[in-house]
């Protein structure tokens, strides 16, 4: 399990973001510490969204963890418009957390919110106290409490076998999940839009099929195991169908399976090679990867299906589409046959912007809030998973932190 935990370094940071004050919540229980360091946890959360600059915890100049504690003139002499307290209160394995926000010049509490929770939600009342924060302060919701699925590739030293491996992580790396481990590889991971299913694709049996797993019960699905290539599979915005990649008839084309039935429903009908679909957040439209015009491009095509239109112009390579959670951007790796980068592109104008200077990225994914973009890339011969967000400004290294390779990262969505 500990080779599959991923730790995030910040590599660029977004110049001038807000300052705030997150003073360690007091504690009080039968231990010296509470077991998760919740105002730690929050800041590593703002700082890493590029849209927050937290005080460092020795320039604080005092420790409150209530209102009625805080002296607002301490806080304008830090230069923190924003201030952040709380404290933790343990009775046996239910706890009580409280926290509150407050604007610093105007000297008002913005928010204030109690929690009762087990040991084990701590963590995660931690991310929600950082989502509630974030979109108090920027009117966006905040997307700390997600999860990521990606792939891992590890030759382990017991037997000098490579393992390929599905796991489910918080959207900061910790607790990680095992969905399956296979010793034949497994790709493109799709989130259902309840954030119950994965689809992915397997070679476990030798082939390419496609599988549908429950992430709580661990019960599987083989959903395409038709001849010849099952490949990546994608869901509807309504969790009723996914699209995929299916070879069965001739050449790679792009179908939809509506899965109550398992009726097959084909879109696309070309010589060329036509893969990697994306739907539309209104289920309409398709986005999907064709060699059909020589090079690797991007299309549109309705759902109902008909010509599709070229999308992407600039370079000779564009693939492996995402749109944005509101639907009017794509993300997708746009190459030049040498270097492979996560570029994205305003739909209603195709104002095209390559966003990072790497050199071998892939399989980019929105955040559910739209405000960044995981995908995979390589830095000192590993593969690692990385974030940029939408304007390029702020950027991450996410790495596993045993070694290994991560790759094919799919940011899921919100909770229900």
């Amino acid at each position: 399990m500990a080779q599959a935990e991923l730790t995030i370094e910040i590599t660029k940071g977004r110049q001038g973001g807000l300052p705030i004050a997150i003073v360690p919540f007091g504690w009080q229980g039968p231990s010296m510490a509470p077991p998760q360091d919740i105002a730690k946890i929050v800041s590593a959360d703002l700082e890493r969204s590029g849209r927050f600059d937290p005080v460092a915890e020795r320039d604080l100049l005092a420790r409150p963890t209530d209102g009625s504690q805080v002296n607002f003139r301490d806080w304008r002499l830090v230069g923190a418009p924003q201030l952040v307290v709380g404290k933790v209160n343990a009775t046996g394995d239910d706890y009580t957390v409280q926290f509150q926000l407050f604007d610093v010049y105007r000297e008002v509490q913005q928010i204030g919110y109690t929690f009762h929770v087990k040991e084990k939600e701590l963590r995660a009342i931690a991310h929600r106290i950082s989502d509630i924060i974030y979109e108090t302060l920027t009117g966006e919701k905040g997307a700390f409490g997600t999860r990521i699925a990606y792939i891992t590739s590890t030759v382990w030293s017991t037997n000098n076998v490579r393992y390929y491996a599905l796991y489910v992580a918080d959207a900061d790396g910790y607790n990680p999940q095992l969905i399956v481990r296979s010793k034949q590889p497994l790709m493109s991971p799709s989130w259902s839009p309840d954030g119950r299913k994965l689809a992915y694709v397997s070679f476990e049996g030798g082939r390419s099929v496609i599988i549908v797993q429950d992430i709580y019960t661990a019960q599987r699905e083989k959903v395409s195991a038709f001849k010849g290539i099952n490949g990546a599979p994608a869901w509807s915005p309504d969790g009723t169908r996914l699209a995929m990649s299916l070879s069965k008839d001739g050449n790679s084309e792009i179908y939809v399976m509506h899965l109550a039935s398992g009726r097959l429903q084909r879109i696309t009908d070309h010589l060329g090679i036509d893969t990697e679909p994306a739907w539309s957040p209104d289920g309409r439209t398709l986005i999907f990867t064709s060699d059909r015009g020589g090079n690797p491009q991007l299309y549109k095509v309705s759902i109902d299906g008909g010509k599709p239109d070229r999308i992407t112009f600039e370079g000779k390579y564009n693939a492996r589409a995402a749109f944005s959670p509101d639907g009017k951007r794509i993300t997708f790796i746009n190459g030049d046959g040498r270097t492979f980068r996560v570029a994205v592109m305003e739909l209603a104008t195709g104002n095209m912007q390559v966003l990072t200077n790497s050199r071998l990225d892939e399989s980019p994914s929105f955040s559910p809030n739209g405000t960044m973009i995981i995908y995979a890339t390589e830095h000192a011969n590993r593969g690692v998973l990385a974030a940029v967000s939408l304007d390029g400004r702020v950027q991450q290294r996410i790495q596993l932190e045993e070694g290994g390779d991560a790759r094919e990262p799919a940011w899921g969505p919100f909770s229900k």
